[in-house]
Order: structure tokens, then C-alpha cells, then sequence
């Protein structure tokens, strides 16, 4: 089944304060690994490396070029 749009949580992170450049952004990804291992030679700064979150699969938090926070996402 495929499903089309955009989804959406609010959650509290430690080290991260309301306001600024506080939202993130996340991409769906097949493996955030890959995506991991694109980021540093795109110009980007990897933040956290793959890890899990559960039963909601693993995340990689990088910071892209202009210093804004995004994620990429994946259930593998």
C-alpha cells in the first residue's frame, strides 16, 4: 500500500531548546546508513550516527551546509 503526504511528531530532545533552529526536518530513507555515508563529502557534518529508536525503526541526525539540523529516517 502505498501512502502519499507528509506525517509529523513532537518530541522533547535533550541539549535542544525551543525556538531558533530548533525544528528538524526528517527524509524517509530505505537504510539512513547510506544516506550517513553520503553526508560528509556532500559538505555536511554528521551529528548523531544510525540508531535506533525503538520500535519506530533508526534515525541519523546530520547538520547540512547552511548549519540547519535534518534527519533521515528508515525502518532498517
Amino acid at each position: 500500500m502505498n501512502t502519499y503526504g507528509s506525517g509529523g511528531a513532537l518530541v522533547h530532545m535533550e541539549g535542544f531548546s525551543a525556538g531558533a533552529n530548533s525544528t528538524i526536518v526528517y527524509f524517509a530513507s530505505e537504510d539512513c546508513s547510506l544516506e550517513e555515508a553520503r553526508i560528509e563529502t556532500a559538505g555536511g557534518s554528521v551529528f548523531k550516527p544510525k540508531m535506533s529508536i525503538g520500535e519506530y525503526g533508526f534515525i541519523v541526525l546530520a547538520t547540512d551546509t547552511e548549519g540547519n539540523m535534518i534527519g533521515i529516517h528508515s525502518m532498517k
